[in-house]
């Protein structure tokens, strides 16, 4: 029987036997999943325990470490910027950030960045011989940038992205992020840590910090930073990342002209988003127009807005360690199991 033929409640256990499975092969300790359009929710739950070593069952209300799924949020707060006319995206990051030092970086205009077409370096581990943000960030304007203009997944592109626009909003990032997305949508759970250990789903048992990771951002180049960055740092909910799927297909945080480049409808490529042919973890179900983003803790938020509706993923799959153990088939088989469903 195919997904779209079977009725909702049939899906929804579909998606809690598989992350139960995932669990039991030691895939991660938690998982939260929902789906839903712009009319909100319509499915949702999670399976696990915070960690290893705390058998508390999960409920709604706990944090997960979005990791990069941070980049498409800190970018729709920027485009928020950009729908009110303080900057333009056309602007170089050397334009906005006058002391920004002379490079390939300050060279680099807003949109390459959001469309990770700038030919800026993918994700790069500045934080072993860096240990002090003004050091990590002189290293990050000198880094050297290939073949510009095709698609390269850039985690420091986001970094200088959350730069810019504390810059031109006058305020840090953390209050951006809460003013421009999660207060106006009431995602009362979304934020940058340190959150309660509580509440906190553990991530790494990490070498470098010599302990398990729960509750502060588990990404060593955004510690560096101080916890707040463009490309990693916000907890939040399954609940809440479906308020903001819920929100983009409803249009609601920008003018139609805006919410089109968005989307990538001008030249398909969105802006802040994995375009739909990178995505390679999305069936046959998902059209062209779809489009998402990943963390590397085992996050994932796909926004399909041709079907209008939504899909999120959050994972704890680096507890206790980063070793790969097939979480990507784990993430392809949510999608194609909840790939056929329609609003």
């Amino acid at each position: 029987m195919s997904a779209d033929a079977m009725p909702a409640e049939v899906i929804e256990r579909e998606v809690q036997d598989l992350l139960d499975r995932a669990r039991g092969d030691g895939q991660f300790s938690a998982a939260a999943w929902a789906m839903g359009s712009s009319a909100g929710m319509h499915r949702r739950g999670e399976v696990g325990t915070f960690a290893r070593d705390d058998q508390r069952p999960i409920g709604p209300d706990a944090q997960f470490d979005l990791a990069s799924v941070t980049k498409p949020i800190v970018g729709l707060a920027l485009l928020r910027l950009v729908d009110r006319g303080a900057l333009d995206l056309g602007a170089t990051v050397g334009e906005v950030l006058e002391d920004w030092p002379q490079g390939p970086m300050a060279r680099a205009d807003l949109r390459s960045l959001l469309t990770h077409t700038s030919g800026a370096p993918g994700p790069t581990p500045l934080w072993r011989a860096h240990e002090g943000r003004a050091e990590l960030l002189q290293a990050l304007a000198e880094l050297e940038f290939t073949a510009p203009g095709s698609w390269r997944y850039s985690s420091m592109g986001f970094i200088v992205l959350g730069l810019v626009a504390e810059r031109v909003a006058g305020m840090s990032l953390d209050q951006l992020v809460a003013r421009e997305i999660t207060e106006p949508l009431g995602m009362a759970s979304t934020g940058y840590g340190p959150v309660p250990a509580d509440r906190a789903v553990a991530t790494e048992d990490c070498p470098w910090r010599g302990h398990v990771v729960r509750g502060e951002v588990h990404d060593e180049n955004a510690v560096v930073l101080g916890g707040i960055a463009g490309h990693a740092g916000l907890f939040g909910t399954a609940d809440d990342l479906g308020l903001l799927g819920t929100a983009l297909l409803r249009g609601e945080l920008f003018g139609p002209g805006t919410d089109r480049a968005m989307q990538g409808a001008d030249d398909g490529r969105p802006l802040g988003w994995w375009p739909r042919e990178q995505c390679s973890y999305l069936g046959d179900d998902f059209g062209p127009q779809a489009f998402g983003h990943t963390g590397f803790t085992g996050t994932s938020l796909v926004i399909d807005p041709a079907a209008d509706r939504w899909f999120v993923l959050l994972a704890n799959r680096v507890h206790p360690s980063r070793e790969l153990r097939g979480f990507d088939l784990v993430r392809t088989a949510f999608h194609e199991t909840v790939g056929g469903t329609s609003p």
